[in-house]
């Protein structure tokens, strides 16, 4: 009897099952060594009067942020114990069936944009309700800030949709977009690589359109920004798919998922989850995909369809450079923050601590801190629920001739597992698992699977496990007739 330890490395679906990579990583999250819990998504408001399609949060200087919730026709703010209340302007708004309220902050001013009405503008600690943004404002699908300037693209020109343009204030003048060398304010056309997909903003200002991405750098008067073409071709498929974090933009293109830092393009799910996704994804859906950044994980976290129909998450942990999913019942996924909330607070979101289904230790809790949110409906919910189910399935483990498996011990930090073996003479055999048998109180899992290759199938369990790393199996050669 030979014992093996069979460390939980990296999930590679790409990947054939005796290359060692592990075959499933679900509802868990990559770490340095190993993978830990991710937490269920818990109702975090009241229903609005319709369905809910992103968050965002503002904030101020040494004061609490501001959390908005955008359906298709109205904007809600979003209290610190989950109450909506309706600041939409006068009149409410026609966001198409396609599009969303998309945001960015430039100083104290929050804008929106909705490819519907003009931007839109809300004054942390003035406005009590959204206005336009100025007379001059454009209509946009996109907008973001570059240096000292709001930017809007793929907006409307002479009444039409110009998908190929981009618009920018003037100089620190979010109100002003008339057209001046004086104010710096301008647009300037790309007519190639397709339709405008999303800009991101920054020292820099990139834009993601369908085969091609552009840089736009700050240079003054009088062409006032340079527009660079650094990747012809390679562009961006779903606007949706579009995150930002420490300098770095995350996207999908059309074979896959990509990282651009301004000067190059590189692809980080290559090899490893791009062929799975691509087959997972429902593409008729990619218009609803959201992205999201969790800032405590360090992971970038793609909502979108399934071909099955359900909704799935899919995490790039930015540290280890791995992958995990998860199953979800959210919409979308946001970045998110609320202002801190009081004892006499939290009599209004439940009548009892063990009803609140987020523990009081989590940030959620704490103002000013952000989060990892989203909406499900027409309410917004936050990931601080209990540990999800998680499910991690090796590769194939393999002997050099017929074995049988016997035990399994699970590495599990702070919890326990329960175990299941699929055993198979041939590759060409299907997987097929037994029943998940739990660890005993000295941690043995009792099993038996002959075969020549077999996958071990780990279910961490317990309330407060931290890391899954391995599991000890005892294999035993048996002799062939």
């Amino acid at each position: 009897m030979a014992t093996q330890r069979i460390v939980l490395g990296e999930w590679m679906p790409d990947q054939p099952g005796v290359s060692g990579a592990l075959s499933d990583a679900k509802n868990c999250v990559s770490q340095a060594i190993g993978y830990g819990p991710f937490p269920n998504s818990v109702d975090f408001s009241g229903s609005a009067s319709e369905d809910l399609t992103t968050l965002y949060a503002g904030k101020q200087p040494n004061a609490n942020t501001l959390l908005f919730a955008a359906g298709r026709t109205k904007i809600f703010s979003v209290s610190s114990v989950g109450a909506l209340t309706d600041v939409s302007k006068s009149g409410g708004y026609s966001t198409a069936s396609t599009e969303r309220f998309r945001f960015t902050q430039f100083g104290d001013n929050i804008i929106a944009a909705n490819n519907s009405e003009k931007l839109q503008s809300w004054v942390l600690g003035t406005s009590t309700a959204w206005a336009d943004l100025s007379a001059s404002a454009p209509v946009a699908k996109y907008v973001t800030v570059v240096r000292d300037f709001v930017v809007a693209a793929n907006v409307y020109s002479g009444g039409v949709q110009n998908q190929y343009k981009v618009q920018w204030s003037a100089l620190n003048d979010e109100t002003n977009w008339v057209a001046s060398t004086t104010t710096q304010s301008d647009s300037q056309d790309i007519p190639d690589g397709g339709q405008i997909m999303g800009i991101r903003g920054g020292e820099f200002g990139l834009i993601l359109m369908e085969r091609g991405i552009h840089r736009m750098s700050y240079v003054g008067t009088p062409f006032i920004f340079q527009f660079d073409n650094i990747s012809r071709g390679k562009g961006c498929m779903a606007s949706g798919s579009i995150a930002q974090y420490q300098g770095l933009t995350f996207f999908l293109s059309d074979d896959g998922f990509y990282v651009c830092d301004g000067q190059q393009v590189a692809p980080i799910g290559a090899e490893k989850i791009d062929r799975w996704f691509l087959k997972d994804a429902s593409e008729a859906d990619y218009g609803s995909m959201s992205t999201a950044i969790d800032p405590v994980r360090r992971l970038i976290i793609w909502n979108y369809k399934s071909v099955d129909g359900t909704r799935k998450m899919l995490a790039y942990n930015v540290s280890t450079k791995k992958w995990t999913y998860t199953d979800t019942t959210t919409d979308s996924i946001s970045d998110a923050s609320t202002a801190s909330v009081t004892l006499e607070q939290l009599d209004s979101l439940s009548s009892s601590i063990d009803g609140l289904g987020t523990s009081l230790d989590s940030i959620l809790f704490v103002g000013g801190k952000y989060f990892l949110g989203g909406t499900s409906g027409a309410k917004v919910v936050t990931f601080t629920g209990e540990n999800m189910n998680a499910r991690i399935q090796t590769g194939d483990i393999e002997t050099g001739g017929q074995s049988l498996v016997t035990l399994a011990r699970p590495q599990v930090d702070g919890g326990s597992a329960t175990v299941a073996v699929a055993s198979r003479r041939l590759l060409s055999e299907n997987v097929t698992f037994g029943t998940a048998v739990a660890a005993s109180a000295d941690n043995r899992v009792s099993l038996r699977g002959s075969g020549k290759y077999h996958r071990l199938e780990v279910n961490p369990t317990g309330a407060n496990w931290k890391s899954a790393v391995a599991v000890d199996v005892d294999i035993t050669p048996q002799g062939v007739r």
